[in-house]
């Protein structure tokens, strides 16, 4: 079985103990302000993200759900652009209002944009213009070009979301194992600087390969914890 390391501490701190070029890819989903607002009564963005008694988030209005989300793409790209190998992967999601920044960020600490994909997850937040029930996934890549694994793999990936939430963005498996398989092989090395409650590293625990999480937030990094070890 492949190894599954888990970190608890600050990714920008964590990083630093990463040799340069060592990680065959990076796929994360990290924090960043949500849209503020939401539904006033219940306190929920878009119709999500509750407290788990049921009752209103008094944090919803602000967009700041997670305690540890102070932080800019500047800040860690960088990082991911040193630790990953040369002709790698770099797979960062994002919402509509995050993607610009995204890909200039990206671009900036020396990735390529590869491709946008688009994840269908077939549920979708209300809202009074179009129901958002698509999120982005962009890719990069390090240096020169590397095709994926399974060509032929759409730009729309469709996989059911999940509503019963132990994390306010938690993903499904199944879409971290596309993303994994189509990029790395069997016992390669896949760095998710954001953890959170480990999707990540489950998929990679399912697929043979190598994983190093970093989760800030205790809370979160429990949950992880106990969710590799209990499968």
């Amino acid at each position: 079985m492949a190894k599954i390391d888990l970190i608890k501490g600050d990714c920008l701190v964590e990083m630093q103990n990463i040799a340069d070029g060592s990680i065959d890819l990076v796929c994360t989903d990290p924090p960043y302000r949500v849209t503020s607002g939401g539904n006033v009564p219940t306190g929920y963005i878009n119709g999500h993200w509750r407290l788990k008694n049921g009752q209103a988030n008094p944090k919803a209005k602000s967009g700041k759900i997670f305690k540890e989300n102070e932080i800019f793409f500047s800040d860690w790209m960088p990082e991911v652009y040193r630790v990953l190998k040369e002709q790698t992967h770099f797979y960062c999601m994002t919402n509509d209002l995050h993607l610009k920044t995204v890909i200039e960020e990206g671009i900036k600490a020396g990735f390529k944009q590869q491709n946008i994909l688009v994840w269908a997850k077939g549920m979708h937040s209300p809202t009074q213009y179009y129901f958002k029930n698509i999120e982005f996934i962009v890719m990069f890549r390090k240096g020169k070009a590397k095709y994926i694994n399974n060509i032929g793999t759409k730009a729309l990936i469709e996989v059911k979301g999940i509503r019963e939430k132990e994390h306010p963005s938690e993903k499904p498996v199944d879409l971290m194992k596309v993303l994994i398989e189509n990029s790395t092989n069997k016992n390669e090395l896949v760095l998710d600087p954001f953890m959170g409650s480990c999707s990540t590293g489950y998929a990679c625990k399912e697929t043979n390969r190598k994983f190093i999480g970093i989760e800030k937030d205790e809370d979160f990094y429990k949950m992880a914890e106990k969710r590799i070890n209990e499968t």
